[in-house]
């Protein structure tokens, strides 16, 4: 039986991360962890939630997703704030189903693309759950990163229907878990995986 990854999209604030770790069954799911380059934050430690790594890491490590995230407003003396889910990451947990918390469908297109070049696509089926935002969303996730740009880096980092057009990635699921609105189908197919199991 193939195993799924789940990848679940949609704008800072949204609700991606809240569903992950309130709604999914404990267990059921590996949520995969990306490096940054970001500073670390007040509560968060190495590997919680992501690896702190320095630039020189993602010039040098296999990754199968890379974001650079401030990359059209960085200036030499910037730090670039640059995401991505390490090779090692995801081969460490390959036979569980897995979930990718990520904005822009163009990286998860990467990883899918990742999982084809390595013929993981017989493991594995790939879900699309896109997560719509509130209308004062911006607002909401405005300054959550406390990095240079950050509105603006928030502006260019969409997740609308364009760019799943643009990335060729369909979507199988829409929630709202903001306003507990769930997918039907999303909750049958994550039944599906419980009997499974």
């Amino acid at each position: 039986m193939k195993k799924t990854l789940l990848l679940c999209l949609g704008e800072s604030g949204s609700g991606k991360s809240y569903y992950i770790k309130n709604t999914l069954p404990n267990g059921l799911f590996y949520n995969l962890r990306s490096a940054t380059t970001r500073p670390m934050r007040q509560g968060e430690s190495e590997g919680k939630p992501y690896f702190f790594r320095d630039e020189e890491y993602f010039l040098t490590e296999p990754m199968c997703t890379r974001l650079w995230v401030n990359e059209q407003f960085w200036k030499p003396g910037v730090p670039k704030w640059m995401y991505g889910i390490p090779e090692i990451e995801v081969k460490s947990n390959l036979g569980k189903n897995l979930v990718y918390d990520v904005i822009q469908p163009k990286y998860a297109r990467q990883l899918i693309d990742w999982f084809k070049v390595n013929g993981l696509n017989k493991e594995y089926n790939f879900k699309t759950a896109y997560f719509l935002s509130p209308a004062n969303n911006l607002d909401i996730a405005a300054g959550r990163a406390n990095m240079p740009n950050d509105t603006d880096v928030r502006r260019i980092n969409t997740c609308a229907p364009n760019d799943f057009l643009e990335a060729g990635l369909d979507i199988d699921y829409i929630l709202k878990p903001i306003e507990n609105i769930y997918n039907p189908r999303l909750s049958a197919h994550i039944k599906r995986l419980q009997r499974q199991k």
